[in-house]
């Protein structure tokens, strides 16, 4: 009896067992069925690929929850990352594309929609909220082109189907299409420099036409801090420490405008030889170094000081060579005038060193 008993259990666990696995199955069918394109679980994307028919292409992986990198070198923008997550779970199909603009469509497709490949962590075993053996796995290939003629939706189409759907973003009044860039530069992470004061070594600051006015800042523990003069090395006494803070809080978020790495090489070597307008290296308190140099940017045509005589340099914006000189950029006087002090801003009125 008790023979008959195990038997009768064992039968019906396999049955469960196979019914569970059916439908997984059928799941799959319907996942990558010609107009899913809406994501599930954006929490679950370990990697995204994006590339287009121009040799442009990008990968985002995932590192922690929080930490993507662009193509495993730079750090991701991560409210760039979060939109276009929010904007995958978001998608939702209006129609096919009509019979009459059927083929026009494809091959337009074919041509110029950004290739879209998801990875997701998935599990093996995944039953009845037990979950083991995670892997990586590649969920959803799509193709993401330009957009309908009302501006309100965009063409996608799914990789082994030959139907193309139009698809929208409920509540968005515009197109999708630009959220999935295949673009390197539009991925990363702007930050030049990220430190609070604690986390801060010492700042060396350079002006080469005035080296006088050169200096750094050392940390001397428990928050402070000495200033030094680089011309002679001689330690400043009696310097503002009011300023000298404001100076410091200043490196705790400055980030650069846009890449100019494609600028014309002649023109950008040209303002590379050229002598540097100032140039800051920043040391952790774990060693790391980082520096920016900048340059003077010629003004725009017309722009004169109070007096209506021409400027020679605009009051905007510099060039900067930052990443170890892996980056041309552009920056804004604005976010980083806080940190192009020279030596003389800190003095109090008849400072002595």
């Amino acid at each position: 009896m008790k023979k008959n008993r195990s038997i009768f259990i064992a039968f019906i666990l396999l049955a469960l067992v196979a019914l569970v696995l059916w439908l997984s199955q059928s799941s799959t069918t319907f996942r990558r069925s010609s107009s899913d394109f809406k994501l599930n679980d954006s929490s679950s994307v370990t990697r995204i690929f994006m590339a287009d028919k121009n040799n442009n292409s990008v990968t985002l992986t995932r590192k922690a929850p929080d930490k993507w990198l662009v193509n495993e070198k730079y750090p991701a923008q991560n409210q760039s990352i979060g939109l276009l997550l929010k904007t995958m779970v978001g998608l939702e199909v209006q129609q096919p594309v009509a019979k009459a603009a059927h083929n026009n469509i494809v091959k337009e497709l074919a041509v110029n929609a950004v290739k879209v490949e998801v990875y997701q962590q998935v599990f093996r075993i995944d039953l009845f909220g037990i979950r083991m053996f995670p892997h990586e796995k590649l969920t959803k290939v799509y193709y993401v082109g330009g957009a309908t003629q009302s501006n309100l939706g965009c063409f996608m189409l799914m990789q082994d189907s030959s139907e193309p759907f139009v698809v929208y973003l409920p509540g968005f009044r515009g197109f999708v299409s630009p959220r999935y860039s295949p673009i390197e530069k539009y991925w990363r992470n702007y930050i030049v420099f990220r430190k609070n004061i604690p986390e801060i070594a010492k700042v060396r600051v350079e002006i080469p036409a005035t080296p006088e006015y050169s200096y750094e800042v050392r940390n001397n523990g428990q928050n402070k801090f000495i200033l030094v003069s680089l011309k002679d090395q001689a330690e400043v006494k009696n310097y503002d420490t009011l300023k000298l803070l404001n100076f410091l809080s200043g490196f705790r978020s400055l980030a650069y405008e846009a890449l100019l790495n494609d600028m014309d090489k002649l023109r950008k070597d040209s303002i590379l030889r050229s002598r540097p307008f100032i140039t800051i290296t920043l040391t952790d308190t774990s060693g790391v170094s980082k520096t920016i140099t900048t340059f003077h940017k010629k003004g725009p045509d017309g722009q004169t000081d109070p007096k209506g005589a021409p400027l020679p340099y605009d009051l905007d914006r510099l060039y900067a060579s930052v990443n170890d000189g892996k980056d041309f950029t552009i920056i804004q006087y604005f976010t980083f005038d806080k940190v192009l002090r020279p030596l003389p801003f800190f003095m109090k009125e008849g400072g002595v060193k």
